[in-house]
C-alpha cells in the first residue's frame, strides 16, 4: 500500500522509482527492523546456550544476573556495530557511490549470517556476538546510505512520501521478524540459529534486484561530473523526459560546490554556516533512540515475562506491539496500549532518516549522515544496556521516554524550519537566520549609528558648500 501510494502520488508515475525504493529498503530499513525483532523469540534458548557453554568449558554455573548481563551484551552489541557502520558509511558513499555502497554492504550481512547459523554446532556464543556486530555494521551503513540514496533520487514533492516508506519498511521488518520468530516457524529451540541467520534472505533479494536500478543522479553529476549519466538516471527514475527545473537545481548545487572536496565530520562542528543544521540532526537522531522505541523491541519477551505473561502467549502478544502493557490490573488496558503503539510505530522515524539530505549540500551530506548515525547508534546502545534495569521501575519506566518525546517535539516545533517542497537554497536561507542571528543583531545595532554618522557627514558637506557660496 505504501509503494502504491508513492506511485500514485508521483507526478510522473515512474514504476522504476517505486521498485528502486522497494529494493533498497528491503535490504535497508527492513533489515534494521527485522534484526531488532528476531532477538525476542530465542531469548530463553540463547540464555540456556550461554549457560551450558560456560558449564561445559569451564565448569561454571552462571547466576541469573550474569546470564542477563551476557544476554544484554549480545543484544546491545548490535548497536556498537551500527555505530561502526555509521562511521564508515560516509567514506564508502564518496568512494563507491550510493547504490554500490548498498550492494557491498551485504558482505557484512552474509558473513554475520554464516557465523550465526554455525555458532550452535561450534558451541560458541562468541560467534553470535561477532555475528551481531557484523549485522550491526550492515544496519549502520544502510540506515545512512539508503535515505541519502532516496533523497537524491526523489523529486522534491515526493521526499515526504519516500521518507514515510522508510518508516513503513522498518515497521514491516519488525512485524516480519516477530512472525518468523513464532515457535511454529523458526522460534523453536531446535531452530533459533536459523532464525538469527534468516536476515540473509532480504540481503539476497537486494543483491539480485538493486543492480538493475540507476545510481543517484546528484552523485553522478556533482561527485563524478557525468552530466549524461545524470540525465539518463533522471529519465529512468521519472519515467519521462527530464524537467529543466530539476536539472537546473542540481546544476546550481554543482556550481555552488565546484572545487570543494567532501567535508569531514569534525569540520562541520567548526562551520558556523551549518551550526543549527548539525544541532538539529544530532538532537533528532538522539531522540529517535532515547524515546525508547527500538530498545523495547529488543526486550519485548523479557518485559512480558517480567510482567507475568505466560510463555505460550508472549510470542503472539509481541506481534504488532513491540512493547509491553503500561498497566496490568485493568483487563482492557493492553488493547488500548496496543492500539496506541501501532499508531506510534507507523509514525516512527519518518522524517529523521531523510532530514540530512534536505538540509545539507552534497559535500557535507555524507559527513552529516555519519554524525547523525553515530548519535543514533550510541544512544541505542546506551538505552539497550540500561533498559533491563530501568524496567524495574515497573509502570514508571516509560516516564523518561515520555519526557524525551515532549522535549524533542518542542525543539522541532520551535527550531526546525519546514522543508516540504523547498529547494536546498531556500532551506539554507531559513537556517542562516539562526546561524548568523547574533551577527545580524550586531549589524542592526550598528546600523542606526552608522546612518547617523552618514547624515552628519552629508550635512557638513552640504553645509560647507553653502558657506563657501555665501562667502563668494
Amino acid at each position: 500500500n505504501a509503494l502504491f501510494g508513492l506511485w500514485t502520488r508521483s507526478k510522473y508515475g515512474s514504476l522504476t522509482l517505486v521498485l528502486m525504493v522497494a529494493s533498497a529498503a528491503f535490504g535497508g530499513t527492513l533489515q534494521y527492523g527485522y534484526n531488532l525483532a528476531i532477538m525476542n523469540a530465542p531469548t530463553t534458548f540463547i540464555q540456556t546456550f550461554v549457560n551450558e557453554t560456560f558449564l561445559e568449558r569451564w565448569n561454571i554455573q552462571l547466576e541469573d544476573y550474569q546470564v542477563t548481563l551476557v544476554w544484554t551484551i549480545i543484544v546491545s552489541i548490535f548497536s556498537l556495530g551500527g555505530f561502526a557502520g555509521a562511521l564508515i558509511a560516509g567514506p564508502m558513499t564518496i568512494r563507491f557511490g550510493r547504490k554500490k555502497c548498498l550492494l557491498l554492504n551485504n558482505i557484512f550481512l552474509m558473513t554475520g549470517a554464516l557465523l550465526a547459523v554455525t555458532s550452535r554446532a561450534a558451541k560458541s556464543f562468541e560467534m553470535i556476538l561477532i555475528a551481531r556486530v557484523l549485522v550491526g555494521i550492515n544496519a549502520g551503513i544502510s540506515m545512512n546510505v539508503q535515505p541519502m540514496y532516496f533523497g537524491e533520487c526523489a523529486p522534491k514533492h515526493l521526499r515526504g512520501a519516500i521518507s514515510l516508506s522508510s518508516a513503513v519498511f522498518t515497521a514491516f521488518g519488525v512485524v516480519l521478524g516477530q512472525v518468523v520468530g513464532l515457535r511454529e516457524i523458526l522460534g523453536s529451540e531446535p531452530c533459533w540459529q536459523y532464525l538469527l541467520a534468516s536476515n540473509a534472505i532480504p540481503g539476497l533479494v537486494q543483491l539480485l534486484t538493486l543492480p538493475w536500478f540507476p545510481e543517484s543522479p546528484r552523485y553522478l553529476l556533482i561527485d563524478r561530473g557525468d552530466k549524461e549519466a545524470c540525465i539518463n538516471a533522471l529519465r529512468r527514475l521519472r519515467g519521462c523526459e527530464v524537467q529543466s527545473s530539476e536539472l537546473d537545481e542540481i546544476l546550481q548545487e554543482q556550481t555552488e560546490t565546484k572545487g570543494m572536496r567532501a567535508r569531514q565530520p569534525w569540520e562541520l562542528f567548526t562551520d558556523r554556516s551549518v551550526r543549527w543544521q548539525l544541532i538539529s540532526v544530532m538532537i533528532i537522531s538522539s531522540a529517535m533512540q532515547l524515546c525508547g522505541n527500538d530498545s523495547i523491541y529488543f526486550y519485548a519477551s523479557y518485559i512480558f515475562k517480567e510482567a507475568g505473561v505466560s510463555d505460550d502467549k508472549i510470542q503472539y502478544i509481541t506481534i504488532g506491539t513491540g512493547t509491553c502493557e503500561f498497566a496490568h490490573n485493568i483487563s482492557w488496558m493492553p488493547y488500548i496500549s496496543m492500539t496506541c503503539i501501532f499508531t506510534y510505530i507507523l509514525s516512527f522515524a519518518g522524517v529523521t532518516c531523510i532530514l540530512p539530505t534536505e538540509i545539507f549540500n552534497q559535500t557535507a551530506r555524507p559527513a552529516a549522515y555519519t554524525i547523525a548515525g553515530s548519535m543514533m547508534w550510541l544512544n541505542l546502545f546506551i538505552i539497550g544496556m540500561i533498559f533491563p534495569f530501568l524496567s524495574e521501575l515497573s509502570e514508571y519506566c516509560f516516564v523518561p521516554f515520555g519526557v524525551v518525546c515532549l522535549l524533542s517535539a518542542l525543539f522541532v516545533g520551535l527550531v526546525l524550519p519546514e522543508t516540504k517542497g523547498k529547494s536546498l537554497s531556500a532551506i539554507t536561507s531559513e537556517f542562516n537566520k539562526l546561524n548568523f542571528k547574533s551577527q545580524d543583531e550586531k549589524c542592526a545595532d550598528l546600523l542606526p549609528l552608522k546612518t547617523h554618522q552618514h547624515v552628519l557627514a552629508l550635512s557638513y558637506h552640504f553645509g560647507g558648500q553653502r558657506s563657501e557660496k555665501a562667502a563668494h
